[in-house]
């Protein structure tokens, strides 16, 4: 992606998208299966992870976390979330402390589509320690397959839509994740289970903090 170019570009569309409200924004609805399994499987890893014990898999959002999903096409993301359970042998980097499958609220296609895949309340596991509080977006791309202009736009009218609707204080990419672990919003019972990433990237995250520096948002803590 021409970065320079970006900046330009959305230093020129940032009024028109600071005037879009909730209901303009337009978000296609294609659930993941969200079934007793998908729903066992949660609260446990709310229980056991978390140390939340809940008789719903809902959360109260209060944070957004933007990634990229390594993957360069919608459907092989959608298909690698839609089951509950993860795939026997898959991710043994994470299968280690739950069966639960990695999805996201959220998936942006490359043109910039948003879709839905399950209430923007419903637990997701997406990012270690703060599932329980934040909002996972999904982008179709990867380091070595840029996200989009049209990713960008997109990704700031769903912020700007959620931090409507659910009064969002922060706004982080994956790889900023670990920095809440000395803050009280932290719940991961055990401290050495983390995983490393580096998505959306940061030339992302700084253009799209740039685009939506109007709503004040909190980005992760500093030491």
């Amino acid at each position: 992606m021409n970065w320079s170019f970006l900046k330009i570009f959305t230093g020129l569309f940032f009024v028109g998208i600071s005037l879009l409200t909730a209901q303009e924004i337009k978000i296609i609805d294609k659930p993941i299966i969200y079934d007793s399994t998908r729903v066992r499987l949660s609260l446990a890893y709310l229980k056991e992870r978390h140390g939340l014990v809940k008789n719903t898999p809902t959360i109260t959002p209060v944070m957004v976390v933007l990634h990229w999903t390594a993957a360069k096409t919608f459907s092989s993301t959608f298909n690698a979330f839609n089951q509950p359970k993860l795939p026997n042998g898959d991710r043994k980097d994470i299968a280690q402390v739950s069966s639960l499958n990695t999805s996201s609220q959220y998936l942006i296609d490359r043109d910039g589509t948003i879709y839905r895949l399950m209430p923007d309340n419903y637990f997701a596991r997406h990012v270690i320690g703060l599932n329980y509080c934040a909002i996972g977006i999904e982008n179709v791309g990867s380091s070595n397959f840029p996200l989009t202009e049209a990713q960008l736009l997109a990704n700031e009218q769903l912020v700007r839509y959620l931090h409507k609707k659910y009064h969002i204080q922060y706004l982080i990419g994956h790889y900023e994740y670990t920095k809440f672990k000395t803050t009280s919003l932290w719940k991961e019972t055990n401290p050495k289970y983390q995983t490393g990433k580096n998505d959306p990237g940061a030339d992302f995250m700084k253009l799209i903090r740039y685009n939506l520096k109007d709503l004040g948002l909190k980005g992760a803590p500093t030491p």
